[in-house]
């Protein structure tokens, strides 16, 4: 299969990608992936995952870099075998979903949870920072895995977790970034196995490559510039974003 050459595809996926590695620096870092969806308006979803994750991979070689060893421990140590017993999860079930059904459980997921924190602050109470749970880590990192899998989407799944904890920002910037880091370098196993990287697949991504870093440095400044209310303003207005956006799509908008 040859290279993509559609000039549309390009214009599309090179700002999505921009705006994927400004979210891996560690800005918004749980907005989830905006590049799939944009690059499915053009091209078969199968091979928009595809592609994306050779790019993702790149870009999260510079987000390890930045924020190796700045995670909090305690959640890392639940969240990270949960994120890999959902690869295998979601490897297996690969076929068996759809992709608008996929799009439509994240996006009621992702949607009830930002309405329960918007109800929180009509109320005029903010809740105290959520006490660590084991249980829950270990559900929201599977359904992280399991998701990210599916469709490059695990962002929302592990926000749900990891937000309401009120960690400190660059704890949740590092802690978010590894964890798909190596989400991601585990996937390229049943992505190969599963023939989602094909040799189109690599040569239109290597296309792409150059901009992952970029787009990853200016998430580092920008993460490092932005108070903390506007950091967890933008996050939540990406996620309603995001979230309004599965839904339409598992409805067939």
């Amino acid at each position: 299969m040859p290279l993509i050459t559609d000039p549309l595809f390009y214009a599309l996926a090179i700002p999505a990608f921009l705006l994927n590695g400004i979210s891996k620096g560690g800005f918004a870092s749980g907005a989830g992936n905006i590049a799939v969806p944009i690059m499915a308006t053009v091209i078969p979803a199968p091979q928009a995952v595809g592609i994306a994750l050779p790019v993702l991979c790149v870009m999260d070689v510079a987000g390890l870099r930045a924020w190796w060893g700045r995670w909090s421990a305690r959640e890392m140590r639940a969240i990270m075998p949960a994120g890999l017993l959902g690869i295998a999860l979601g490897s297996l079930a690969i076929g068996l979903f759809t992709a608008r059904g996929i799009s439509l459980f994240l996006g009621v997921l992702t949607l009830g949870f930002l309405a329960r924190g918007l109800l929180q602050r009509l109320r005029g109470v903010l809740p105290p920072p959520a006490p660590p749970s084991t249980p829950k880590a270990w559900f929201f990192g599977a359904a992280s895995g399991f998701t990210s899998t599916l469709a490059h989407q695990g962002g929302p799944p592990l926000a749900m977790y990891l937000y309401p904890l009120k960690l400190d920002r660059q704890a949740l910037a590092a802690t978010t970034t590894v964890f798909f880091g190596v989400v991601n370098y585990v996937k390229l196993v049943p992505f190969i196995g599963l023939g989602l990287i094909d040799w189109s697949n690599l040569l239109t991504g290597l296309v792409l490559i150059p901009f992952a870093p970029i787009g990853v440095h200016l998430g580092i400044w920008m993460q490092k510039r932005v108070s903390d209310r506007a950091f967890y303003n933008v996050v939540y207005v990406l996620l309603a974003a995001s979230g309004t956006k599965l839904v339409w799509d598992g409805l067939g908008g």
